[in-house]
Protein backbone atom coordinates (compact mmCIF):
# COMPACT_ATOMS: atom_id res chain seq x y z
CA UNK A 1 0.00 0.00 0.00
CA UNK A 2 2.78 2.51 0.73
CA UNK A 3 4.43 1.67 -2.58
CA UNK A 4 1.15 2.13 -4.26
CA UNK A 5 0.60 5.82 -2.22
CA UNK A 6 4.50 6.64 -3.14
CA UNK A 7 3.82 6.55 -6.97
CA UNK A 8 0.37 8.30 -6.35
CA UNK A 9 2.11 10.60 -4.71
CA UNK A 10 5.09 11.24 -7.34
CA UNK A 11 2.35 10.92 -10.56
CA UNK A 12 0.32 13.57 -8.97
CA UNK A 13 2.96 16.36 -8.21
CA UNK A 14 4.27 16.23 -11.49
CA UNK A 15 1.01 16.23 -13.39
CA UNK A 16 -0.05 19.00 -11.10
CA UNK A 17 3.74 20.80 -11.62
CA UNK A 18 3.08 20.24 -15.59
CA UNK A 19 -0.81 21.51 -15.54
CA UNK A 20 0.41 24.63 -13.59
CA UNK A 21 3.28 25.67 -16.01
CA UNK A 22 0.85 25.58 -18.71
CA UNK A 23 -1.68 27.70 -16.71
CA UNK A 24 -1.02 31.49 -17.88
CA UNK A 25 -1.87 33.25 -14.56
CA UNK A 26 0.72 34.76 -11.90
CA UNK A 27 2.74 32.57 -9.60
CA UNK A 28 0.74 33.82 -6.43
CA UNK A 29 -2.50 33.48 -8.28
CA UNK A 30 -2.13 29.77 -8.99
CA UNK A 31 -1.03 29.12 -5.30
CA UNK A 32 -4.14 30.63 -4.21
CA UNK A 33 -6.14 28.76 -5.78
CA UNK A 34 -3.77 25.70 -4.69
CA UNK A 35 -4.59 27.28 -0.54
CA UNK A 36 -8.18 26.83 -1.55
CA UNK A 37 -8.30 23.79 -2.79
CA UNK A 38 -6.31 22.78 0.35
CA UNK A 39 -8.59 24.93 2.64
CA UNK A 40 -11.82 22.94 1.21
CA UNK A 41 -9.81 19.57 1.89
CA UNK A 42 -9.16 20.70 5.30
CA UNK A 43 -12.79 21.61 5.95
CA UNK A 44 -13.96 18.10 5.71
CA UNK A 45 -10.19 16.27 6.79
CA UNK A 46 -8.59 18.61 9.10
CA UNK A 47 -6.16 15.53 9.33
CA UNK A 48 -4.20 17.36 5.42
CA UNK A 49 -3.70 20.46 7.27
CA UNK A 50 -0.19 21.49 8.30
CA UNK A 51 2.66 19.53 8.90
CA UNK A 52 1.10 16.53 10.47
CA UNK A 53 3.50 15.78 13.00
CA UNK A 54 0.45 15.62 15.39
CA UNK A 55 -1.06 12.86 13.50
CA UNK A 56 2.19 11.08 13.32
CA UNK A 57 2.79 11.12 16.83
CA UNK A 58 -1.20 10.67 18.00
CA UNK A 59 -0.66 7.00 15.83
CA UNK A 60 2.31 6.00 16.94
CA UNK A 61 1.07 6.23 20.52
CA UNK A 62 -2.11 4.50 19.40
CA UNK A 63 -4.21 7.04 20.21
CA UNK A 64 -5.72 7.94 16.49
CA UNK A 65 -9.50 6.71 16.88
CA UNK A 66 -10.75 7.26 13.21
CA UNK A 67 -12.31 4.24 11.42
CA UNK A 68 -11.30 2.68 8.38
CA UNK A 69 -13.35 4.61 5.88
CA UNK A 70 -12.15 8.34 7.04
CA UNK A 71 -8.15 7.09 7.39
CA UNK A 72 -8.27 6.17 4.08
CA UNK A 73 -9.67 9.13 3.00
CA UNK A 74 -7.47 10.90 4.86
CA UNK A 75 -4.64 9.39 3.23
CA UNK A 76 -5.73 10.25 -0.37
CA UNK A 77 -6.85 13.65 0.64
CA UNK A 78 -3.06 14.55 1.87
CA UNK A 79 -1.57 13.13 -1.24
CA UNK A 80 -3.88 15.56 -3.17
CA UNK A 81 -3.17 18.59 -0.76
CA UNK A 82 0.20 17.93 -1.12
CA UNK A 83 0.09 18.31 -4.95
CA UNK A 84 -1.53 20.65 -4.98
CA UNK A 85 0.00 22.91 -2.60
CA UNK A 86 3.36 22.20 -4.47
CA UNK A 87 2.65 21.93 -7.79
CA UNK A 88 1.05 25.41 -7.99
CA UNK A 89 3.48 26.87 -6.39
CA UNK A 90 2.80 26.91 -2.70
CA UNK A 91 5.46 26.59 0.14
CA UNK A 92 6.35 23.18 1.43
CA UNK A 93 8.20 20.34 1.19
CA UNK A 94 8.23 16.14 0.31
CA UNK A 95 9.86 15.08 3.72
CA UNK A 96 7.16 15.87 6.46
CA UNK A 97 4.21 14.92 3.91
CA UNK A 98 6.19 11.55 3.26
CA UNK A 99 5.69 10.59 7.11
CA UNK A 100 2.37 11.78 7.43
CA UNK A 101 0.69 9.87 4.62
CA UNK A 102 2.79 6.93 5.16
CA UNK A 103 1.62 6.99 8.84
CA UNK A 104 -1.99 7.18 7.34
CA UNK A 105 -1.36 4.45 4.87
CA UNK A 106 0.28 2.00 7.35
CA UNK A 107 -3.01 2.94 9.68
CA UNK A 108 -5.35 2.30 6.67
CA UNK A 109 -4.05 -1.27 6.21
CA UNK A 110 -4.01 -2.34 10.13
CA UNK A 111 -7.33 -1.23 9.88
CA UNK A 112 -8.35 -3.12 6.95
CA UNK A 113 -6.48 -6.60 8.88
CA UNK A 114 -8.33 -5.56 11.76
CA UNK A 115 -11.57 -5.70 10.11
CA UNK A 116 -10.55 -8.65 7.43
CA UNK A 117 -9.86 -11.10 10.23
CA UNK A 118 -11.01 -10.05 13.69
CA UNK A 119 -9.73 -12.95 15.42
CA UNK A 120 -6.43 -12.11 14.59
CA UNK A 121 -4.63 -10.39 17.74
CA UNK A 122 -2.45 -7.66 15.75
CA UNK A 123 0.52 -5.53 16.93
CA UNK A 124 -0.57 -1.98 17.53
CA UNK A 125 -1.58 0.21 15.21
CA UNK A 126 1.90 2.56 16.08
CA UNK A 127 4.10 -0.36 14.74
CA UNK A 128 2.00 -0.50 11.11
CA UNK A 129 2.31 3.68 11.40
CA UNK A 130 5.94 3.08 11.40
CA UNK A 131 5.98 0.67 8.89
CA UNK A 132 3.88 2.83 6.24
CA UNK A 133 6.32 6.01 6.82
CA UNK A 134 9.32 3.90 6.34
CA UNK A 135 7.45 2.57 3.21
CA UNK A 136 6.59 5.72 1.65
CA UNK A 137 10.19 7.36 2.22
CA UNK A 138 11.88 4.56 0.57
CA UNK A 139 9.36 4.34 -2.24
CA UNK A 140 9.14 8.45 -2.63
CA UNK A 141 13.04 8.70 -2.16
CA UNK A 142 14.30 5.65 -3.46
CA UNK A 143 16.61 5.26 -0.17
CA UNK A 144 16.20 2.38 1.85
CA UNK A 145 18.65 2.90 4.48
CA UNK A 146 17.11 6.22 4.98
CA UNK A 147 13.29 4.95 5.36
CA UNK A 148 14.68 2.40 7.90
CA UNK A 149 17.28 4.35 10.04
CA UNK A 150 15.19 7.29 10.17
CA UNK A 151 12.30 5.32 11.88
CA UNK A 152 15.07 3.49 14.25
CA UNK A 153 15.96 7.01 15.09
CA UNK A 154 11.87 7.93 15.90
CA UNK A 155 11.24 4.88 17.87
CA UNK A 156 14.82 4.74 19.79
CA UNK A 157 15.00 1.11 19.36
CA UNK A 158 15.71 -1.81 17.25
CA UNK A 159 12.46 -4.00 17.93
CA UNK A 160 10.94 -3.64 14.14
CA UNK A 161 14.00 -3.74 12.18
CA UNK A 162 13.13 -6.90 10.69
CA UNK A 163 9.76 -5.97 9.18
CA UNK A 164 11.26 -2.10 8.53
CA UNK A 165 13.87 -3.77 6.16
CA UNK A 166 11.05 -6.02 4.37
CA UNK A 167 8.54 -2.92 3.94
CA UNK A 168 11.88 -0.53 2.86
CA UNK A 169 13.13 -3.32 0.26
CA UNK A 170 9.85 -4.43 -1.47
CA UNK A 171 8.33 -0.25 -1.77
CA UNK A 172 11.79 0.53 -3.10
CA UNK A 173 11.75 -2.31 -5.62
CA UNK A 174 8.30 -1.73 -6.30
CA UNK A 175 8.28 2.16 -7.05
CA UNK A 176 11.94 1.71 -8.86
CA UNK A 177 9.94 -0.87 -11.34
CA UNK A 178 7.61 1.72 -11.86
CA UNK A 179 9.43 4.52 -11.64
CA UNK A 180 12.75 4.31 -12.16
CA UNK A 181 14.09 7.99 -10.57
CA UNK A 182 13.12 9.06 -7.40
CA UNK A 183 11.23 12.62 -7.28
CA UNK A 184 14.15 14.62 -6.58
CA UNK A 185 16.10 13.66 -9.76
CA UNK A 186 13.34 12.61 -12.21
CA UNK A 187 13.18 16.60 -13.63
CA UNK A 188 17.09 15.61 -14.57
CA UNK A 189 16.93 12.47 -15.53
CA UNK A 190 14.12 13.18 -18.42
CA UNK A 191 16.35 16.28 -19.54
CA UNK A 192 19.50 14.19 -19.53
CA UNK A 193 21.20 16.22 -16.74
CA UNK A 194 21.50 13.55 -14.10
CA UNK A 195 25.33 12.67 -13.84
CA UNK A 196 26.20 9.91 -12.29
CA UNK A 197 29.95 8.59 -11.43
CA UNK A 198 32.05 6.97 -14.04
CA UNK A 199 29.69 8.39 -16.61
CA UNK A 200 30.79 10.10 -20.27
CA UNK A 201 29.06 13.49 -19.10
CA UNK A 202 30.00 13.65 -15.18
CA UNK A 203 33.72 12.96 -16.10
CA UNK A 204 33.36 15.79 -18.73
CA UNK A 205 31.68 18.07 -16.10
CA UNK A 206 34.10 17.76 -13.39
CA UNK A 207 36.96 18.76 -15.96
CA UNK A 208 37.23 22.39 -17.27
CA UNK A 209 39.00 24.01 -19.79
CA UNK A 210 40.95 26.47 -18.06
CA UNK A 211 42.97 23.66 -16.17
CA UNK A 212 43.78 21.96 -19.78
CA UNK A 213 45.12 24.86 -21.35
CA UNK A 214 48.60 24.59 -22.64
CA UNK A 215 50.57 27.55 -22.54
CA UNK A 216 54.10 26.62 -24.46
CA UNK A 217 53.10 28.21 -27.49
CA UNK A 218 55.20 30.76 -29.19
CA UNK A 219 53.04 33.54 -30.62
CA UNK A 220 54.21 35.51 -33.84
CA UNK A 221 52.85 38.22 -35.82
CA UNK A 222 51.33 38.73 -39.29
CA UNK A 223 54.31 40.91 -40.41
CA UNK A 224 56.62 38.27 -39.38
CA UNK A 225 58.85 36.48 -42.50
CA UNK A 226 58.77 32.76 -43.29
CA UNK A 227 62.54 32.82 -42.86
CA UNK A 228 62.07 34.40 -39.35
CA UNK A 229 59.79 31.80 -38.59
CA UNK A 230 61.64 28.86 -39.38
CA UNK A 231 63.85 29.91 -36.74
CA UNK A 232 61.04 29.63 -34.74
CA UNK A 233 59.94 26.64 -35.54
CA UNK A 234 63.38 25.23 -34.62
CA UNK A 235 63.15 25.72 -31.10
CA UNK A 236 58.99 24.85 -30.55
CA UNK A 237 57.78 21.58 -30.14
CA UNK A 238 54.19 22.71 -31.37
CA UNK A 239 53.19 22.13 -34.72
CA UNK A 240 50.84 25.38 -33.95
CA UNK A 241 51.78 28.75 -33.70
CA UNK A 242 49.10 31.71 -32.81
CA UNK A 243 49.16 34.66 -34.38
CA UNK A 244 48.90 37.88 -33.18
CA UNK A 245 48.57 41.73 -34.25
CA UNK A 246 51.93 43.72 -33.56
CA UNK A 247 50.02 46.52 -32.58
CA UNK A 248 47.08 45.68 -30.33
CA UNK A 249 48.40 42.05 -29.80
CA UNK A 250 44.94 40.67 -30.90
CA UNK A 251 44.60 36.88 -31.79
CA UNK A 252 44.34 37.20 -36.14
CA UNK A 253 44.80 33.02 -36.94
CA UNK A 254 46.77 29.85 -36.10
CA UNK A 255 49.39 28.83 -38.00
CA UNK A 256 49.58 24.98 -38.65
CA UNK A 257 52.92 23.51 -39.58
CA UNK A 258 50.93 20.78 -41.91
CA UNK A 259 49.09 23.45 -43.46
CA UNK A 260 52.13 25.28 -44.58
CA UNK A 261 54.37 22.39 -45.68
CA UNK A 262 55.06 23.36 -48.95
CA UNK A 263 56.24 26.25 -48.33
CA UNK A 264 58.75 25.16 -45.32
CA UNK A 265 60.77 23.31 -48.12
CA UNK A 266 60.85 25.84 -50.42
CA UNK A 267 63.94 28.22 -50.02
CA UNK A 268 62.38 30.30 -52.61
CA UNK A 269 59.49 31.79 -50.51
CA UNK A 270 61.45 32.54 -47.35
CA UNK A 271 61.85 36.48 -47.77
CA UNK A 272 59.08 36.50 -49.90
CA UNK A 273 56.01 35.30 -47.98
CA UNK A 274 54.60 36.98 -44.96
CA UNK A 275 52.79 35.12 -42.08
CA UNK A 276 49.47 36.69 -42.50
CA UNK A 277 49.91 35.90 -45.79
CA UNK A 278 49.33 31.73 -45.21
CA UNK A 279 48.03 31.74 -41.65
CA UNK A 280 44.53 30.26 -41.60
CA UNK A 281 41.75 32.96 -40.03
CA UNK A 282 39.15 30.73 -40.57
CA UNK A 283 39.58 29.03 -37.14
CA UNK A 284 37.48 27.43 -34.58
CA UNK A 285 37.91 28.79 -30.98
CA UNK A 286 37.35 28.05 -27.62
CA UNK A 287 36.06 29.80 -24.38
CA UNK A 288 37.51 29.02 -20.99
CA UNK A 289 33.80 28.83 -20.04
CA UNK A 290 32.53 26.19 -23.01
CA UNK A 291 31.44 22.95 -22.18
CA UNK A 292 34.16 20.28 -22.73
CA UNK A 293 31.79 17.98 -24.05
CA UNK A 294 30.99 21.09 -26.92
CA UNK A 295 34.74 21.12 -27.34
CA UNK A 296 35.11 17.52 -28.13
CA UNK A 297 32.07 17.56 -30.55
CA UNK A 298 33.88 20.55 -32.47
CA UNK A 299 37.17 19.07 -32.66
CA UNK A 300 35.48 15.75 -34.11
CA UNK A 301 33.47 17.83 -36.64
CA UNK A 302 36.16 19.47 -37.87
CA UNK A 303 38.96 16.69 -37.58
CA UNK A 304 40.86 18.93 -35.14
CA UNK A 305 43.88 18.21 -33.09
CA UNK A 306 44.07 21.24 -31.02
CA UNK A 307 41.94 24.67 -30.29
CA UNK A 308 42.63 27.73 -29.77
CA UNK A 309 41.58 29.34 -26.30
CA UNK A 310 40.63 33.26 -26.71
CA UNK A 311 39.29 35.39 -24.00
CA UNK A 312 38.66 39.12 -25.26
CA UNK A 313 40.65 38.63 -28.45
CA UNK A 314 43.56 37.61 -26.72
CA UNK A 315 45.35 34.33 -27.10
CA UNK A 316 45.52 32.58 -23.60
CA UNK A 317 46.85 29.23 -24.77
CA UNK A 318 45.61 25.73 -26.42
CA UNK A 319 43.75 22.39 -25.51
CA UNK A 320 44.52 19.39 -27.28
CA UNK A 321 42.61 16.25 -27.95
CA UNK A 322 45.56 14.43 -26.10
CA UNK A 323 45.60 16.31 -23.28
CA UNK A 324 41.92 16.00 -22.75
CA UNK A 325 42.18 12.54 -23.08
CA UNK A 326 44.88 12.39 -20.80
CA UNK A 327 43.36 14.28 -17.67
CA UNK A 328 39.53 12.43 -18.91
CA UNK A 329 41.46 8.87 -18.22
CA UNK A 330 42.69 9.99 -14.65
CA UNK A 331 39.96 11.30 -13.53
CA UNK A 332 37.54 8.33 -14.88
CA UNK A 333 39.82 6.40 -12.41
CA UNK A 334 39.63 8.35 -9.87
CA UNK A 335 35.18 8.24 -10.21
CA UNK A 336 35.45 4.30 -10.32
CA UNK A 337 37.61 4.21 -7.52
CA UNK A 338 35.45 6.03 -5.45
CA UNK A 339 32.10 4.60 -6.55
CA UNK A 340 33.84 0.70 -5.97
Amino acid sequence: MTAAASILLTRLLRSMDKTAKKVPAPLWMRAAMGGCAVGLIGLFLPEVLGKGYHVVQTTIEGAFSRGLIIVGLATIAKIVATALTLGWGGSGGIFAPCLVIGCLAGLTYHHGLVLLWPSVIWVDQGCFALLGMAGLISGMLQAPLTGIFLIVEITGGYEVILPLIIVSAITTSVCHYIEPAAYYVKELVDRGHLLRPGTDARVLSDLNVSELIEKDCIAVTQNMLLRDFINIVKKSRRNYFPVEDEETGHFMGIIHLDDIRQYLFNPVMYDTVFLGQIMNTRVEVVDPDDDLDDVIRKMDANHLYSMPVVVNNRFMGLISKGNLLDQYRKELMVQTSQSV
